[in-house]
């Protein structure tokens, strides 16, 4: 290093020099400021002593191109990072996101199945409590799984009151009846079985029939005669006659007539069911037939006796109002007619305890006799006479006595 400073010694110090005389030209000359159009104006600059020094403008073309490729690389590492580096846990996030948004849909369809439950219970509710008898909720928890066994089975049992044939309902129609009874449980036979029988009549036709369902569970009213008034669409309530379903609950509606195939003069009419007997979630079960009501239909039924007592209290005023005016009205009644004898109630017995026996009015003798008359025989009809009269009585004829012959009278008697 001391060789190579003592070697170029005067060369170096004449750089020195120059470079600082450079430098100080630099310092001192500035770069005139160009104009609109492209001319410069430097005397201008020397005026206003704008402008940009050599110095400055050398110290920044030297450091402007490692400025621009250290932010060129920034960006660049910048851009990796985020497209690449920062990405690694997206795909976790992605899974995490998905299983959210599967866990959301679960949720949506829980609250909306709620709500339609919540729905299906405030209108059985509403249907319970305006029902006239006395019902109890339950819930089906599962069905036969055969084609050709119809039933279903309840939450409820023997211990909540359920009994065997007890009728099952909705508020749309009916379902079936109670089969078999356990303690926490019971099975329900639908009205769409084979085996099963409800007593139905045709709303307006009405004819009766019994409801059973066909091979492909469908429902059907059999042993009818032959109808044509029976036509499609028309609705079909219970009859009541089975003891099970109370009468004028709603069946369903004739979906359609049939002939029997096996007896001529018979038809089959297949009904379409009130009650969606493939969807069945909640039932009602009518644990009485006596007459439950509500407080509200209480009050109905009080306001109409009342309504009713008085209705009868005007018709008896009214009554009470005739009978004032046809005493002060004179004429209507003669005071020395004699009473009519009263009747005598069913069952009246005498003082002696002998049963009290109503004549038999006996009808009065006919006026003019004919052969119509019932006991009346042809020799009693009135013969007609010889003056052409044919009402006048028959006399009996009187005897004959033998006329004399007569005599010559040139003659006289031997």
């Amino acid at each position: 290093m001391e060789s190579f400073l003592s070697r170029y010694r005067n060369l170096i110090v004449l750089l020195v020099l120059l470079l600082l005389q450079v430098i100080g030209l630099a310092v001192q000359v500035r770069k005139p400021v160009v104009v609109a159009g492209g001319t410069p104006s430097p005397g201008r600059d020397k005026e206003d002593g704008k402008g940009v020094r050599l110095i400055r403008l050398w110290a920044a073309d030297l450091v402007t191109p490692f400025e621009r490729a250290v932010h060129g690389s920034s960006q660049g590492v910048s851009g990796f990072w985020g497209n690449y580096l920062d990405l690694r846990h997206t795909k976790e996030e992605n899974k995490n996101l998905q299983q959210t948004i599967d866990r959301l849909r679960l949720e949506q369809a829980s609250l909306l199945e709620d709500a339609r439950q919540g729905h299906r219970l405030q209108e059985m509710l509403k249907f319970q409590q305006n029902y006239i008898y006395k019902t109890a909720a339950a819930q089906v928890i599962g069905t036969s799984g055969s084609s050709q066994s119809h039933v279903l089975y309840l939450d409820k049992g023997a211990e909540d009151g359920l009994e065997r044939d007890m009728a099952v309902i909705t508020g749309d129609g009916i379902v079936g009846k109670v089969r078999a009874v356990f303690p926490h449980a019971a099975q329900v036979l639908m009205i769409n079985d084979q085996t099963s029988g409800a007593g139905v009549v045709l709303e307006t036709t009405r004819t009766r029939g019994i409801l059973r369902g066909d091979e492909a569970g469908r429902p059907q009213v059999i042993n009818i005669l032959a109808d044509q008034r029976i036509q499609q669409g028309e609705h079909v309530l219970t009859a009541g006659g089975d003891q099970v379903f109370p009468r004028g609950l709603p069946v369903g509606v004739v979906e359609s007539v049939v002939r029997d195939p096996e007896r001529s003069g018979f038809i089959d009419i297949r009904v379409k069911p009130a009650a969606d007997l493939q969807r069945l979630d909640e039932v009602l079960v009518i644990l009485s037939m006596q007459p439950h009501l509500s407080s509200q239909q209480q009050a109905d039924l009080a306001t109409s006796e009342e309504v009713m007592g008085a209705e009868a209290a005007a018709d008896a005023e009214r009554k009470k109002a005739a009978a004032e005016m046809e005493e002060r009205l004179p004429g209507l009644k003669d005071p020395n007619a004699p009473d009519a004898p009263k009747k005598p109630a069913p069952g009246a017995v005498n003082a002696d305890g002998t049963p009290v026996v109503v004549p038999t009015p006996k009808p009065l003798p006919a006026k003019h006799l004919d052969r119509f008359s019932p006991g009346v025989r042809s020799e009693d009809l009135p013969q007609p006479s010889d003056g052409g009269g044919t009402n006048a009585p028959a006399k009996p004829d009187a005897p004959k006595t033998p006329k004399p012959k007569p005599q010559n009278p040139g003659t006289g008697a031997q």
